[in-house]
């Protein structure tokens, strides 16, 4: 049921569309590709070969890959509704 001048199911639909935006988003996230290296690419440390064949294309230690995914910072999600309470977080 929905309210207002919303048709049946827009609720719904609204919520589907921001869980398909949000993978959209992870699955575009770069991804390594081409051949792993064998030494890290920032500390020149070995890459352990579990690694290397685990994840094809690495270029990272897991020291190194650990401390960059430590300062990655999420971002919020899209406001789709545009209520105030959520205008104010």
């Amino acid at each position: 049921m929905a309210g207002g001048w919303a048709r049946d199911g827009a609720v719904s639909e609204q919520i589907e569309a921001s869980i398909s935006d949000e993978l959209a988003r992870m699955q575009a996230q770069k991804r390594p590709v081409g051949e792993s290296l064998t030494h890290c690419a920032e500390c020149e440390e070995p890459i352990p070969e579990k690694r290397r064949l685990a994840l094809p294309g690495v270029k990272l230690c897991l020291d190194c890959q650990q401390e960059r995914d430590s300062s990655f910072k999420t971002r919020g999600g899209i406001n789709r509704r545009g209520s105030k309470d959520s205008q104010l977080k």
